[in-house]
């Protein structure tokens, strides 16, 4: 990656683990490369029938994470990442029902550091739990203790594991984004009072300093990771009270790049040592995000243009001035994951496209249908086992040179 381009961000686990929500660094890079050219096996490694839910799996330690539901249960289960084999299973009572007739299972990717296993259900419920055995460590009720509001789609965040804190984008009065301890669970510090939105929290060093950037229902917020101190905020929604804040924000060196639909489209900051953020660029034209983070690659953009149920567009857009390199119009709509220099486009149908990462052409390497539609949450790459899931199988695929 060229200059201010490079990205900093910090690897919680192993290089080829997925622990947490779109990878490593929550910027769905993996911590490993595909060669240019790779075969897609068409038999699964191994399956599983899965609940209700649209949290991404997670691997760490040789576990893969799945939290789903069954009934009125959420549930937490650990399996071997390569057998699938069971390890441990945890549960609990929710209630949660959507109000648009949409899948009632958690939304949030669990999170995985220091041994521990972070959930954030449907209802708010957040649990800490043990990597090695499922034991619970601690919970809280986030809609008890900060009442915050429903929203559309419940509550979407994933936890982020920083230092020894758990950072959430919470909602309630006073309590917009919330740290807690993570070996705890008490309390250690509130701010704003916006409104959770569908992104999660994001940490990164910029000018030799953590920051944690929190892209909520109103904007964009840059804190103090330690102390909660507001550092600077950035309204960017749309006027529509029907419009959602999804993908997450994109740190690229002491730039920040944020994308929304409705109307919004996307923005790329110059984050200052101190003070308000410049704004480089800003168009609806060039990405706008539904609900799928874009991934970056040697100073360009590619992902999602338009809203879900429109058939976005698949794009490739200059990361310095928002150009748009190519675009395919119609491609529907799906999820990005890069690894090394290839692209992984999981469309909504099932299909699965591997592409080199690169601002000439769209140029599909290799293709396959690895599940029936509808695909919605994200997948993971994890030491050449591809992990997807649909609204009724969880299927692992491995990726041959």
């Amino acid at each position: 990656m060229k200059g201010w381009f490079a990205i900093w961000l910090s690897v919680p686990l192993l290089a080829a683990d997925w622990p947490q929500l779109l990878g490593p660094g929550r910027s769905g890079v993996a911590g490993e490369a595909l060669p240019a050219k790779v075969r897609i096996e068409a038999r699964p490694v191994w399956k599983m029938d899965v609940g209700e839910g649209f949290a991404q799996p997670v691997v760490a330690e040789g576990k893969l994470i799945l939290f789903h539901r069954r009934g009125g249960r959420e549930i937490v289960q650990a399996l071997d990442a390569a057998t699938g084999k069971p390890r441990w299973s945890f549960d609990y009572p929710t209630q949660y029902r959507d109000d648009f007739g949409f899948d009632e299972g958690p939304r949030a990717a669990p999170t995985v550091q220091g041994g521990r296993v972070f959930t954030h259900g449907a209802e708010g419920m957040l649990h800490a739990l043990d990597l090695a055995t499922g034991r619970k460590l601690w919970s809280v009720d986030t809609r008890e203790v900060f009442r915050p509001p429903k929203g559309f789609f419940g509550a979407a965040a994933s936890p982020l594991a920083e230092g020894s804190a758990v950072i959430l984008h919470v909602g309630g009065p006073d309590a917009g984004v919330v740290a807690f301890d993570a070996a705890s669970g008490q309390t250690r510090w509130r701010a704003t009072s916006d409104e959770a939105g569908y992104a999660s929290p994001v940490a990164a060093t910029v000018h030799d300093r953590r920051r944690l950037f929190c892209f909520t229902r109103s904007g964009l917020t840059s804190l103090d990771p330690v102390s909660g101190r507001v550092e600077f905020q950035f309204r960017w929604r749309s006027r529509s009270h029907a419009s959602v804040n999804a993908a997450l924000p994109l740190v690229l060196g002491d730039r920040l790049f944020l994308s929304a639909s409705y109307g919004v489209g996307a923005t790329l900051l110059r984050i200052p040592p101190a003070g308000d953020p410049a704004q480089l660029w800003a168009s609806d034209e060039a990405m706008s995000n539904h609900y799928a983070t874009a991934v970056h690659h040697d100073g360009h953009l590619y992902g999602f243009h338009g809203r879900q149920e429109m058939g976005p567009s698949l794009r490739c857009v200059e990361a310095a001035t928002g150009k748009v390199k190519w675009s395919v119009e119609q491609f529907r709509a799906g999820s990005l994951l890069l690894a090394g220099k290839v692209l992984l486009i999981q469309r909504e149908n099932g299909e699965l496209v591997l592409a080199p990462a690169t601002p000439e052409a769209f140029r599909p390497a290799a293709r396959a249908q690895v599940l029936p539609g509808t695909v919605r949450a994200f997948p993971a790459l994890a030491n050449g086992l591809y992990y997807v899931r649909n609204e009724r199988t969880l299927a692992v695929v491995r990726l041959q040179p």
